[in-house]
């Protein structure tokens, strides 16, 4: 099985899967949104601390986590700046029978 650290982005998979488990009429429908953080720091706290990132980052050593979202947060201001930060995502809703 392919690990997913953040969720599946690939729709043709997700369908194989699916069928495979046993399940049909399959709907994928992609969401479409913009994210919004006020700062680097928001931005890299919610990844780093407020999603499956942050099983990895603990895994590896827990005492870390505080490092590892301070340098995101460096990282990303760098990258865009120290003010609010907005980005695309997407998200599939999946509906299936049994």
């Amino acid at each position: 099985m392919a690990r997913t650290p953040h969720g599946h982005h690939d729709v043709g998979r997700i369908r194989v899967d699916l069928t495979a488990a046993g399940f049909a009429g399959i709907s994928v429908d992609a969401v479409d949104a913009t994210s919004k953080a006020a700062s680097p720091r928001h931005a890299a706290v919610a990844y780093c601390q407020g999603t499956p990132l942050r099983n990895e980052i603990e895994a590896r050593d827990a005492s870390r986590l505080e490092e590892a979202t301070n340098r995101a947060t460096d990282a990303l201001a760098q990258r865009f700046g120290k003010g609010p930060i907005e980005g695309r995502i997407r998200a599939f809703v999946v509906t299936a029978e049994r």
